[in-house]
């Protein structure tokens, strides 16, 4: 099947469109999203159209301004920003498609297009910026709402941070949009969605603003808990008001060694946690049947001077793990020794290496897999 009819079978309403500036390859590109949006409205999906405002991947760490506008003054970029979100909008609307929302920045934490634009030196230039794409958005249509996004849904602090400052510069934009990731905030699901409950209610009360999780995920390895993570955290969006809960990215199962998808490698069918969508809970009986299997995983990546390196044993195995160089030299042996079925972790702490691409590498039992690290200091 279509992977948006499964989609739609699994209670998924809405599309998240990535769009990049000047991609390499092209993909998520503007003739890229354009038919990708065009077929998902076609179907019946609402879309939200989620502009990095870079070339490639916009996150709290990457914020890179495109390579076609980086030696611009302030004044052109904001020209250039205009430019490029009122040209993609408008190129929407000529196939027929008026996005629902509009994100301008993907996970801003401390702003967009570094270092013009990095809100801890330059808020008022990020605020432009927002302003900027929020004006280009509505001159192309009034009825697409805007969305400033950042990550840690957990963290209220930051939240006021950025929304106390943005309206002193007269930022304008309609939708407080949050990453949720239990993950990657390492706590356990039902701490990370009590404290981002919090967090809606507090910038909701503050702001009077509405709240959406544009983001949200879960191991693919653990669908049972991913079920109940997700019924949580949409019983908690929808007791605010909350707009709903975007799952990011359902349909991968490990791409680019990507573990936070809803689909089963081995099936490749999705897994229970889709269910949440359907208002469904995953029973006892559906749990004994869930993906098993081994994983290994590395955040943060960039990183200075240490990382945690987690991975999952399905059954009792001989475990081991190394780190080399570029040139295929061993660095460290960080375990290697029989281990019972589980997760673990490991810090591993590089303070004594030199900065560069090393290369983390797991053999348990049949399992293997490498995963590229980059120490940055």
């Amino acid at each position: 099947m279509n992977c948006l009819e499964i989609l739609k079978e699994e209670g998924i309403n809405a599309i998240r469109i990535r769009a990049w500036v000047n991609p390499d390859s092209g993909y998520c590109g503007t003739r890229y999203i354009t038919n990708l949006a065009r077929t998902a409205d076609s179907m019946g999906f609402d879309i939200l159209v989620d502009f990095h405002c870079s070339d490639t991947w916009a996150d709290p760490s990457h914020q890179s301004t495109p390579a076609a506008w980086a030696n611009d003054s302030f004044p052109q970029l904001l020209t250039d920003l205009y430019n490029y979100i009122h040209g993609v909008m408008d190129t929407l609307k000529l196939a027929g498609v008026i996005p629902k929302w509009v994100q301008i920045g993907n996970e801003t934490n401390n702003g967009m297009m570094w270092p013009l634009g990095n809100a801890t030196t330059h808020m008022s230039n990020f605020a432009h910026m927002i302003d900027t794409g929020y004006a280009a958005v509505k001159a192309v249509d009034s009825t697409t709402q805007v969305i400033v996004h950042l990550s840690n849904s957990y963290d209220d602090a930051l939240y006021r941070w950025m929304f106390d400052s943005l309206p002193a510069y007269h930022a304008r934009w309609d939708i407080i949009g949050m990453s949720a990731y239990p993950f990657w905030a390492n706590l356990s699901w039902e701490t990370d969605d009590s404290l981002t409950l919090l967090t809606m209610k507090d910038v909701i009360t503050r702001y009077h603003k509405q709240v959406m999780v544009v983001e949200a995920g879960y191991q693919y390895d653990e669908p049972f808990e991913a079920n109940h993570y997700l019924l949580d955290l949409i019983a908690k969006t929808r007791s605010v008001g909350g707009m709903g809960v975007f799952y990011w990215e359902p349909e991968c199962y490990n791409w680019q060694n990507y573990g936070m998808g809803a689909w089963d490698p081995a099936t490749e069918e999705p897994t229970v946690a889709l269910d949440a969508f359907l208002g469904k809970e995953a029973t006892d009986i559906i749990a004994a049947s869930t993906v098993s299997g081994y994983s290994l995983n590395i955040y943060p990546n960039p990183f200075n001077p240490s990382t945690v390196i987690s991975y999952r044993l399905s059954t009792n195995s001989f475990v081991n793990l190394k780190v080399y160089d570029v040139l295929g030299r061993l660095v460290r042996t960080l375990v290697d020794a029989n281990q019972p079925k589980g997760k673990y972790e490991i810090k591993f702490d590089a303070s004594s290496l030199s900065s560069g691409v090393y290369f983390c590498r797991i053999m348990a039992g049949s399992y293997a897999a490498t995963r590229k690290i980059l120490l940055q200091k």
